[in-house]
């Protein structure tokens, strides 16, 4: 089941004090990401972020899950409520995450 489109706005509203963040639709539901580094994914209107030890020193409850059959487990964020929080754990989490790798010229 794919994700709300007005959920995924609001998830990236609550995100922006991390930097500019940008959703873009993937297999069906949607990757996110803060200034081109992708930190999370939303599937099935559910929030998940990368796995990072500055997230995991902020999180308020610590869960686990994959958020799609098959995949690794990321943190599920559940208080998606808190904007100042959110946009913390966002950009706390992209500060250890890799750049992404240039993509080649065809």
């Amino acid at each position: 089941m794919a994700s709300n489109a007005d959920f995924v706005q609001y998830i990236a509203d609550q995100c922006s004090g991390a930097g500019e963040i940008v959703a873009k639709k993937m297999f069906g539901d949607y990757g996110i990401y803060c200034d081109g580094k992708i930190f999370g994914l939303i599937c099935d209107d559910s929030f998940y972020l990368k796995p990072t030890e500055a997230g995991r020193k902020l999180l308020r409850v610590l869960d686990m899950r994959p958020p799609y059959e098959g995949a690794k487990d990321y943190f599920y964020i559940a208080d998606v409520d808190d904007r100042d929080y959110l946009s913390t754990l966002v950009s706390e989490t992209c500060k250890e995450l890799p750049m992404p790798k240039p993509k080649k010229k065809k």
